[in-house]
């Protein structure tokens, strides 16, 4: 299968980025993320996801986690120092940030909003995140990432 560049690989390229492309096999569906860790040969703790929410004051906010951890909505408010933070609905993924549900990546979106990576990061030499479209990961180190999308780390998922 050719590699096909997505804009978040053009993105890391530009800025000099180190990454190591990954793509898998899907339908036009989404494919969970225990999956896609599979696929690519990765451990799913190096997976993670990209997880679009709306606070109180109605700012958004982007939360990247392991792919088999759910986000603990009173973490994730306190680290971006809202009152409550609720997940934004699957359709204003799309409109808001440029990608679809499956493809949404912490990389490249239409407007820089504030971004948290689990702490969890920190113990990985590379994380994998979205591509920008479903069936295609980059891999990168979580230091780069961070600085990429000036983002901060804090402990926003749910314990085991």
């Amino acid at each position: 299968m050719a590699e096909q560049k997505t804009n978040v690989m053009r993105v890391l390229e530009q800025k000099k980025i180190t990454y190591t492309p990954h793509s898998y096999p899907h339908g036009d569906d989404a494919v969970d993320g225990a999956t896609v860790a599979q696929l690519i040969g990765k451990a799913p703790e190096q997976v993670y996801k990209t997880l679009v929410t709306v606070g109180a004051s109605k700012n958004h906010y982007v939360f990247v986690i392991p792919v088999l951890a759910e986000l603990n909505l009173k973490k994730a408010a306190k680290a971006v120092g809202e009152k409550s933070i609720a997940m934004l609905h699957v359709s204003e993924l799309l409109p808001l940030t440029g990608y679809v549900r499956g493809g949404c990546s912490p990389i490249g979106m239409k407007k820089q909003f504030r971004t948290v990576i689990d702490a969890s990061c920190e113990a990985q030499d590379t994380i994998t995140v979205s591509a920008g479209k479903i069936g295609q990961q980059v891999e990168v180190a979580p230091a780069d990432l961070l600085k990429l999308i000036r983002g901060t780390t804090a402990d926003v998922i749910n314990e085991e």
